[in-house]
């Protein structure tokens, strides 16, 4: 009865053998991750606690480089132009891989220069009001907008931001007249929104969640195919009329273009692995996302299918930076 068993284990130990020889003993040093923001926001928030079990599956540390500036660019030149080895990391992002082509002349080529390993988690962007606004639901911010063309106030976040993204497409796709109070970034847009400076505001629902809590916002819609566990009350798009308007923030791994393929297949396994363990599922649902884990060409096709879509954005909004 023990022969199987002990050659069930010799055949797993050569597996293991082979796959440690294809990466030519892969990881045995430390791996960077390197962060396109600062510290404690969105991307610190789902990335850390997965950089976390992977410390203690792969038996090397993860060191967090955060590379705040550029609206990314400063993350994605650094690992574009990094050693291929595996050793330099992005936590990709929806700005760096997707929104900066279509505004700016980048150093790198997001399609060319990395090699998806896979995607984290989606976070559906949500919309919310100032709590002494009189919208209690998406539909009520519509038609205020339109029967009050140029009065509606929207805390815009940054160019290119997810945020503003957002609310460019929902006002393409309703045809509203809006007025845009820029500042500089979610934080001061939240500022303005908490004084009454706007009404509504786009952005990740960490941003929004202590002060719906606390009473002070009120959640009217995610754009998302299905609620957020975070806010199970609050409906879709999708529920309140509007049946193909989504928009996600997202975040991701990806390696330098030509990382050998057996180190991308390590990583992208090892991470989907961490990705279906319940306590990181709780963590990403928290933040408002949805774990996806999917394979490195799933992942390069979203990464394309984004920079179309947000590119047709731009255009039409004729979004500079």
């Amino acid at each position: 009865m023990r022969k199987p068993i002990q050659l069930a284990a010799f055949v797993t130990l050569i597996g293991a053998a082979n796959v440690f020889a294809q990466t030519g003993g892969y990881p045995n040093k430390p791996i960077r991750w390197v962060i396109p923001f600062a510290p404690g926001g969105g991307t610190d928030m789902v990335a850390r606690p997965i950089a976390a079990k992977l410390t203690d599956r792969l038996g090397q540390q993860i060191l967090y480089d955060n590379r705040g500036g550029g609206g990314g660019v400063i993350a994605g030149e650094i690992v574009a132009n990094a050693n291929p080895d595996g050793y330099t990391l992005l936590v990709a992002a929806v700005a760096v891989m997707t929104v900066n082509v279509s505004l700016m002349k980048l150093p790198f080529d997001p399609i060319k220069d990395f090699a998806p390993i896979t995607k984290f988690a989606n976070v559906p962007n949500m919309l919310a009001s100032r709590a002494a606004f009189s919208a209690v639901k998406v539909q009520d911010v519509i038609g205020y907008a339109k029967a009050n063309p140029g009065k509606l106030r929207w805390a815009l976040s940054g160019t290119g931001s997810a945020g503003t993204l957002s609310m460019e497409l929902l006002r393409l796709n309703t045809k509203i007249d809006i007025v845009p109070i820029p500042y500089k970034g979610a934080g001061p847009a939240m500022i303005g929104m908490l004084s009454g400076e706007a009404d509504v505001m786009f952005a990740n629902p960490a941003v929004f969640m202590p002060h719906i809590v606390g009473g002070r916002l009120r959640a009217l819609g995610t754009a998302s195919m299905q609620r957020m566990a975070a806010l199970p009350d609050m409906p879709t798009f999708h529920e309140s009329g509007f049946p193909n308007f989504e928009s996600q923030s997202w975040y991701g791994l990806a390696a330098p273009a030509r990382t050998p393929p057996a180190v991308i297949a390590l990583l992208h396994r090892e991470t989907a692995a961490m990705l279906k363990q319940p306590d990181v599922l709780a963590r990403i649902a928290a933040e408002g996302g949805i774990a996806v884990g999917n394979t490195p060409q799933q992942f390069a096709q979203e990464i394309r299918s984004e920079i179309a879509k947000w590119a047709k954005v731009i255009k039409d909004a004729n979004i500079k930076m």
